[in-house]
């Protein structure tokens, strides 16, 4: 049944503020209890697919949350798990009676843990490392079994600290017989000096690290325990504590005050999967998707290592107050290491916005239009959003005379499900985009009944891993239609589900325990009007070009607990019949890709990154160390000439932006230098080409409709 889609939002919201399906009472003088009770049953009665509370689910459980506290096996010794092991098939129970024993046993010990770990990592920095010494470590600690003892235990603290200093001891290596910096209280004279200085380095480092730990109250830990229930539902439902909620709020309003990063948790440290347009880390550049964070400083001074770190601590270290600097040492995609020291910023929204520019290739014109998120006011849709943005860019760009449009999606990971529909409608004349499935309920499709199109002339998309939710839904639907070519990586992101946030006080009567966060959670599924789902399987490209992340992963798969693909009957929909030969166009492009050599050093590229990210031992020897950072420093000095790729295109601002130029030199700027990127993306220069293939064979030239507000 089709309905109107902003009725149908409204009800959908309704519903949720409501939180209509509570019908039972929730009385419990313990926070904690309640808080297990209220979470478990908003997920049972709320979630699109419940898990059953099974012995299977204890397991994860179990395994999870030890995995979550003890990520680098450095706390809890084998005894530890073994008496935790009698829980194992019983968390689940223990959720049902609203039972936290499990909880309390585990965080007693490994409070009585980290006490122990303060004693031996002291132990460990008393004595000098010996970089001669031909030893590795294996960082793939999830299949690294818990030490037997202390001893062992010791001697695991060992390597780890050996290993976090070797980057310390090689750089102050490179210091020997050069004066002290300011921030550098002695002179290095030796290599001795340099080993003991690196393991002084290491102290400091772990001394501020369990002052900060220590700082953490027993429902900080709590919440963890709460969230590691929660998260085996599916990867983006979360419980948001009070204080997380208010940072929720001012994510959702599209304001960022840090490094303007999202940031996935890592055994090896914080990886970066998500990075902001227009905050520190847009521009400064040097960052990117799938770089690891392992170490953070304030402004010069002496870093904290943050492996084996809750993420949310580790946030809490990265973010600050506007204008200060971080320093964050980070293990690159290819494996090197480095430092990039940030400015903390509020991510500047107009970075956040469509923005276009002329292609200019010989005689011919085409548009690009980039698109970092679907934005939207949801408090006034009116005020400026993505599909009225993209509209007007659209026309500029037909005024100035566009003969076929790019529409760039690149790294955008989504937004509001509107826009989307409102933007498809610019390139069809009316039909079916999207259908949403509910839980226990029919599905929903939802059209564009606007008539007139905007552009109908050669329409490409371009897509890659990080492209996902409401821009694998524009480029699903575009592409059922047959009326763009999808250019980009093998596959989208693949997160086709809907999340809603409920705030638990809603469920309450009485509550005299101040105020309980909210729970996101996940409650539809997108699917494409073809019937497939979005989910897990994205969106597949009709011409796959490879890109640097081909094969490492990233995405829905990459998480844990991602719900599954499946289908649902299609919706009726006609295919668009603008071009003669689609299926032509595709075959052309693909012979072009497989003979440009640019295309094959990019290939190329992917595979070492690949190999680099699974080389898990890593030696200890100094010497061994140089020479393997050589070479990858070698090597990654060699694919740096992809960036002096050329397509020989030109890009230009349009007329109206050329005016704002005289008085925003700022913005001057930011176009500059986003024409020279896109001058340097064989992507872009494959979906002109592809375009002018369209432009040979669209049988609707000079038939535009009138346009749409």
């Amino acid at each position: 049944m089709k309905r109107n889609l902003a009725y149908v939002l409204l009800l959908m919201l309704a519903a949720v503020a409501s939180c209509s399906f509570t019908n039972k009472t929730f009385e419990n003088d313990d926070k904690d209890k309640l808080l297990l009770d209220l979470i478990t049953y908003v997920l049972e009665k709320g979630h699109y697919e419940p898990k059953a509370l099974n012995d299977d689910f204890s397991v994860h459980v179990f395994e999870d949350f030890i995995d979550v506290i003890d990520p680098t096996k450095r706390y809890f010794i084998a005894s530890d798990i073994a008496e935790f092991e009698k829980y194992k098939y019983q968390i689940d129970d223990e959720i049902k009676n609203t039972d936290i024993t499990f909880f309390n046993i585990v965080y007693e010990r490994l409070m009585q843990r980290m006490d122990d770990a303060k004693v031996i990592y002291k132990e460990v920095l008393e004595t000098p490392f010996d970089y001669s010494e031909n030893e590795s470590i294996s960082i793939k600690y999830d299949e690294e079994p818990f030490a037997a003892n202390r001893k062992e235990l010791k001697e695991r603290w060992r390597k780890q600290l050996k290993y976090a200093t070797l980057g310390t001891y090689d750089s102050k290596i490179s210091k020997i017989g050069k004066e002290a910096v300011d921030n550098e209280k002695d002179q290095i004279k030796t290599p001795k000096d340099a080993e003991e200085q690196s393991r002084k380095s290491t102290e400091t480092t772990l001394d501020e690290f369990f002052d900060f730990v220590g700082d953490l109250e027993r429902k900080d830990w709590f919440v963890q325990y709460i969230n590691t229930i929660v998260d085996e539902f599916d990867p983006h439902t979360f419980y948001f504590a009070p204080e997380e909620k208010e940072k929720f709020d001012t994510s959702m309003s599209g304001k960022f005050e840090g490094i303007g990063a999202r940031l996935q948790k890592k055994s090896e440290g914080a990886k970066i999967v998500e990075i902001i347009s227009g905050g520190p880390v847009w521009r400064d550049q040097r960052l990117e998707v799938g770089d690891e964070i392992i170490k953070v400083g304030q402004n010069g001074e002496e870093p904290i290592n943050i492996v084996g770190m809750r993420l949310d601590d580790a946030i809490k270290l990265i973010k600050g107050a506007q204008g200060t600097v971080v320093d964050l040492t980070v293990r690159k995609v290819d494996g090197s290491l480095d430092v990039v020291s940030l400015t903390r910023d509020v991510v500047e929204l107009e970075e956040s916005y469509a923005k276009s520019a002329n292609i200019i290739k010989g005689e011919e014109k085409f548009g690009i239009i980039n698109l970092p998120k679907f934005y939207v006011d949801f408090n006034d849709y009116s005020e400026r959003n993505a599909a009225t943005d993209v509209a007007k860019e659209v026309e500029r760009l037909k005024e100035e005379g566009m003969e076929g449009l790019i529409l760039d999606l690149r790294d955008n990971g989504g937004g509001s499900l509107k826009t989307v529909v409102e933007m498809a409608g610019l390139f069809i004349k009316d039909g079916p985009i999207v259908q949403v499935q509910s839980k226990d309920k029919g599905k929903d499709v939802y059209d564009d009944k606007d008539e007139r199109i905007q552009w109908d002339g050669p329409l490409v998309i371009l897509v890659n891993e990080l492209s996902a939710s409401a821009s694998e839904i524009l480029a699903a639907a575009m592409q059922d239609y047959k009326r763009a070519i999808v250019i980009g990586s093998k596959q989208t992101f693949g997160k086709g589900t809907v999340q809603n946030v409920i705030p638990l006080n809603n469920m309450l009567r009485s509550n005299d325990h101040g105020d309980l966060g909210a729970i996101k959670i996940t409650t539809q599924k997108f699917y494409r009007i073809n019937g497939g789902s979005t989910q897990l399987e994205g969106v597949k490209s009709d011409i796959v070009v490879p890109d640097r992340y081909s094969y490492i992963d990233l995405g829905e798969r990459d998480q844990s607990n991602p719900l599954g693909w499946d289908k649902i009957t299609p919706a009726d929909y006609k295919p668009w019949d603008g071009y003669i030969n689609y299926e032509k166009t595709v075959a052309n492009s693909k012979k072009r890709m497989a003979a440009s050599q640019q295309i094959k050093l990019i290939e190329e590229n992917a595979k070492w990154l690949k190999a680099e990210q699974d080389e898990t031992e890593i030696s200890l020897n100094f010497e061994t160390y140089k020479e393997e950072k050589n070479k990858d420093k070698e090597q990654s000095n060699y694919f740096k000439t992809l960036t002096d790729y050329d397509s020989k295109l030109t890009f230009k601002s349009l007329g109206y932006e050329e005016q704002l130029f005289t008085k925003d030199s700022i913005l001057r700027e930011k176009r500059n230098r986003w024409h020279k990127n896109l001058a340097k993306d064989v992507y872009v220069e494959e979906a002109v080409n592809v375009l002018e293939d369209l432009k040979m064979n669209n049988i609707k030239q000079a038939k535009l409709a009138s346009v749409k507000n």
